[in-house]
């Protein structure tokens, strides 16, 4: 296990293979573990580093609110650790916002992202709501907050066919606590619009999409797929929230060529 110290604690990481480096960054009640199933086809071609991000997994928490900005410079901190400079992120829902927020303080950093099942928009009014109401169930039992929530990332014949696909959601996330579920909730209410950034980032940029995904319906946030200059949609027919546990095989796929061109032939 490796960690890096930051704002006195310590941001857990994995680093997989060799060569030129993408960065995964797990979204909302996840940790490293999630990245499993894609992880295999993506190390074999690349240097592939893995952060549990603040309260998440084996890295610890930061306060009672973990802004964006916060867990951009955690991962920024293992990033110098390893004293790499230019990389390609992929993160997931919060991962992705996490993303946006590393894009806009460090875009020199950056060869392209991906933003799977994410958004660059910011929490509605609507949606600001809910999560001050999610906050409530989860302050008062934490086991209901994560059944009702969990069951909302999947699309239902998927669980039906593979439960065991939320029997491992779940194990992660029972590994996340009160305090962090509540700090990232918080967070993410909190964060910036960054629509900006993906209008005026000069690396090429990926969207991965949920026909089904009932957290980030796709009216709400497809006005951003035009945003930038390059960009690719690979949309998900067959999954919700959770496209790497879903359609693995699909998202490989659809992932390799937009990676090799975000590199090119060559290499720093």
């Amino acid at each position: 296990m490796s960690f890096v110290d930051f704002r006195g604690g310590k941001v857990h990481y994995r680093v997989e293979g060799k060569g030129r480096v993408i960065v995964l960054l797990h979204g909302f009640l996840g940790n490293i573990e999630v990245w499993e199933n894609l992880l295999f086809a993506l190390s074999k071609r690349y240097r592939i580093v893995m952060i549990d991000l603040p309260g998440h997994g084996l890295t610890d928490n930061f306060g009672y609110v973990h802004k964006m900005d916060l867990m951009a410079e955690a991962v920024k901190a293992v990033l110098n650790e390893l004293q790499l400079r230019r990389y390609v992120l992929i993160g997931h829902s919060m991962g992705g916002y996490v993303t946006m927020a590393f894009a806009e303080k460090y875009m020199d950093n950056l060869r392209g992202l991906i933003l799977f099942h994410s958004t660059a928009v910011a929490d509605s009014d609507e949606k600001k709501a809910d999560r001050d109401k999610a906050i409530k169930v989860a302050k008062r039992n934490k086991d209901r907050y994560l059944k009702e929530s969990l069951k909302k990332l999947f699309l239902p014949a998927n669980v039906k066919k593979h439960p065991e696909l939320l029997a491992k959601a779940t194990n992660i996330a029972n590994g996340t606590s009160a305090q962090a579920i509540v700090a990232a909730i918080e967070g993410m209410k909190q964060r910036r619009n960054t629509e900006v950034v993906l209008q005026f980032c000069h690396c090429p940029i990926m969207f991965i999409a949920g026909l089904h995904d009932l957290l980030l319906p796709l009216e709400l946030h497809q006005h951003q797929f035009e945003l930038p200059s390059t960009h690719k949609l690979l949309l998900l027919e067959h999954s919700a929230h959770m496209g790497f546990y879903e359609e693995p095989e699909t998202v490989i796929k659809g992932m390799l060529p937009f990676l090799r061109n975000c590199f090119g032939p060559l290499e720093e």
